[in-house]
């Protein structure tokens, strides 16, 4: 996934990246607020020389005390100094949990050692610290007093029992007024970055995961199939699935393109009968059925609708018709096929399922069948049979092979890349032409609104009229009701 494809998963899954960083901010506010506030008390010491009576002897002080301040940093935090302030102070504490709150640092090239005492209260924190450097101070110039050894009978000097060094306080330490821990804003900023990185590597993590297409493109270029068409995703569509060609809306634009593409994409071996299926229920393959069939009828193309779902038939009441009788009946020689057509507004001829039979697979792919599909394409220019999907039941794939050709629905975002190629593979398997795929339930680009400028169908070859070989049966055929629920 290159940039530009993760910026626009971040813009599509926005809400994930939305909630993470809530997530982040909530828990910095959380942890600022339940935080016990921390102070810290600041000392500084002056290691120096106690010789020095030319300048080749305070050069000499100096290199001896930068060579040693680094070891005195060191004994700030060990028992001979912390257990005395620990019972000086009366703390309710053991010198080894004290040193865990002390630092002792001696900056390079100096002979200084800063000690930073951290407490909850700030002025037990400033006590401890000047403590600390007081003792400190006693137990450094007491070990570096010279000792005598034992029994020794040598004159004693009076530089015998002085330490060489002394250690200074330059700085006391002073009650701190504002707390180093806990930081509100630093803890806000690392809040607010870790919930913008936990969003995004989780919506990284879906588009990882997910197989599914988000675009037209995307799965032309996986199946290798012809685009035919982007339905876009209309919310009003379980209530007003029918569109009429006549108006202006991203709807009737996308099946006046899906007409045309499918019209002059097979010039050379244009289909007369074409199954519209998809690999799982919910895809919009009997939404494209009714739309595309519409569309046709209305271009002046004669056209026949076949409902050969006979597993969950929804044609005949989409348009509001009579549905027991229909496909089925044909087929067990109960009607002929103009006894049982239905026509609705627009011109198209309707046959509904029929009843819903026990052997739906038999009949589907029974030569009774070829012959039904074949009287309806000597009658109707083009013949448009709703199937049922093709990975649930084998239904589809026996009523395919009698077409002459198949459009493949697949929804946006929802199907799967190994259901189309599963999908397509049953089709091609059984000698099904694909004729395209028609990408369904697509989102809506912001300020795709071409279609109220009045262009109609921009960019649209004129579509060919209704033959003048329509036969008087088909056209007086049937019961005459309005579409549309």
């Amino acid at each position: 996934m290159d940039l530009h494809g993760f910026l626009k998963a971040l813009s599509r899954r926005w809400p994930t990246v939305v909630v993470c960083l809530v997530l982040g901010v909530g828990a910095a506010l959380a942890a600022t607020s339940l935080s016990t506030p921390v102070y810290e008390a600041r000392t500084q010491l002056f290691v120096a020389t106690r010789t020095g009576e030319d300048t080749v002897q305070l050069n000499q002080g100096q290199s001896f005390s930068q060579a040693r301040v680094q070891s005195y940093a060191e004994i700030v935090t060990t028992r001979q100094v912390l257990a005395p302030v620990v019972k000086e102070l009366g703390l309710r504490t053991t010198p080894d949990k004290l040193a865990s709150r002390i630092t002792a640092v001696a900056p390079l090239n100096t002979v200084l050692i800063d000690i930073t005492v951290r407490d909850t209260a700030p002025a037990r924190a400033a006590r401890i610290a000047n403590a600390v450097a007081q003792r400190f101070s006693s137990v450094v110039e007491r070990l570096e007093t010279p000792q005598r050894p034992a029994g020794s009978k040598q004159a004693k000097k009076e530089s015998d029992d002085v330490s060489p060094v002394s250690l200074g306080i330059t700085q006391e330490a002073a009650a701190p007024v504002d707390p180093v821990s806990p930081r509100p804003l630093l803890n806000l900023a690392v809040g607010v970055l870790g919930g913008l990185l936990l969003g995004a590597g989780l919506v990284a993590l879906r588009e990882t995961l997910d197989t599914t297409f988000k675009s037209s493109e995307a799965l032309c270029e996986y199946a290798s199939l012809p685009a035919l068409g982007t339905i876009p995703y209309d919310r009003n569509a379980p209530r007003r699935p029918l569109v009429s060609t006549e108006g202006h809306s991203k709807r009737a634009e996308a099946f006046r393109k899906l007409r045309t593409n499918l019209q002059f994409s097979q010039v050379d071996d244009p289909p007369r009968i074409i199954a519209v299926t998809s690999s799982v229920p919910g895809e919009g393959k009997t939404n494209t059925s009714v739309n595309l069939a519409l569309s046709l009828a209305e271009a002046g193309v004669s056209t026949c609708l076949v409902d050969g779902d006979l597993r969950r038939p929804s044609v005949a009441p989409t348009f509001g018709l009579v549905q027991d009788a229909g496909l089925t009946t044909v087929l067990i020689g109960q009607a002929r096929i103009e006894d049982v057509m239905q026509q609705v507004a627009g011109g198209l001829s309707v046959l509904a399922s029929g009843a819903v039979p026990p052997n739906p697979t038999e009949l589907l792919a029974s030569a009774r069948m070829q012959e039904v599909l074949r009287e309806l394409a000597d009658t109707y220019e083009v013949v448009i049979v709703d199937t049922a999907p093709l990975l649930p039941v084998a239904d589809t794939v026996g009523l395919a092979s009698l077409t002459q050709g198949a459009l493949l629905v697949v929804r946006a975002a929802k199907t799967s890349r190994d259901q189309v190629r599963a999908a397509a593979e049953s089709l091609e398997r059984v000698g099904v032409r694909i004729l395209g795929t028609v990408f369904s339930m697509a989102p809506v680009p912001k300020g795709a609104r071409y279609g109220t400028y009045g262009y109609g169908s921009y960019g649209e070859l004129p579509a060919p009229r209704a033959s003048a070989h329509r036969t008087e049966a088909a056209a007086s055929a049937g019961t005459s009701v309005t579409g549309g629920r």
